[in-house]
């Protein structure tokens, strides 16, 4: 992923000097964006899952043609796998990017991962779904808030959460072959607990990825790596918590 965390070796500059207040309001600011940001992808996510899902099912609930090309043709494993290319794609060339192709990477990829999510509208009641999503939300935004207000370096909290990912990519591959309930169980539950952590962890970061003196293109691209990183804690939180909290059909 890109490395815009370089504030901190920078020379100081005349910058540097300003009022704390003025620092102050420019962080706002920039989180205020990075917020908005990630905001706005996961209302196209939404969009784009309930809009995929009103295309694929029928209102007696029988799939369509479009249905049966998303969830049941060989072109659902490019449903499923599109977005995580497009998410490398984005987290690697984004320095080389303008800020308006990298926001609009950032808008195409909410949209597949919604794409890829409607399929939760054919397990889980509807109903679930938004309360699990508010419910998620509510978290998120605890653990944010969290993450900004803290004095606490969460740094090594993080290196630990990172290792919690892998684990749980690796076991979730394993599970795909054993289909075991039990595993299932134990990785959503071990999910909540990383993404959780993740959430205060990459509010903390793009944090202090802030610097007042970055140009305006520089502090785009950082609002949008913020967002994006947020954006995936929140959708992870959520997916893993709809294992303990939907109803399903």
């Amino acid at each position: 992923m890109a490395d815009l965390r370089n504030y901190q070796s920078r020379p100081a500059t005349a910058a540097q000097g300003r009022s704390e207040a003025y620092i102050d309001q420019g962080l706002r600011t920039y989180m205020l964006r990075v917020y908005n940001l990630m905001a706005l992808g996961l209302v196209i996510t939404g969009v784009a899952a309930w809009g995929a899902f009103s295309f694929a099912v029928t209102p007696d609930g029988q799939l369509t043609q479009f249905g049966q090309l998303i969830f049941q043709s060989g072109l659902r494993w490019v449903v499923i796998f599109a977005p995580l290319a497009l998410v490398f794609f984005l987290s690697f060339r984004i320095n080389s990017m303008s800020v308006s192709a990298a926001q609009t990477t950032f808008w195409i990829y909410a949209a597949l991962v919604g794409l890829s999510l409607s399929v939760l509208f054919l397990v889980y009641t509807q109903t679930s779904i938004v309360r699990t999503f508010f419910i998620t939300a509510a978290a998120f935004g605890a653990l944010s808030l969290y993450g900004y207000t803290t004095k606490r370096d969460l740094s090594a909290m993080g290196s630990f959460l990172i290792m919690g990912v892998f684990g749980i990519i690796i076991a979730s591959v394993v599970n795909m072959f054993l289909a075991s309930t039990a595993l299932q169980f134990a990785i959503s539950a071990i999910g909540v607990v990383v993404f959780a952590g993740l959430t205060a962890f990459d509010t903390q970061q793009i944090k202090e990825m802030y610097y007042e003196g970055d140009g305006e293109a520089v502090a785009g691209r950082k609002a949008i790596m913020g967002a994006l990183r947020l954006y995936l804690d929140f959708i992870n939180l959520f997916m893993f918590l709809m294992q303990f909290l939907g109803d399903r059909r």
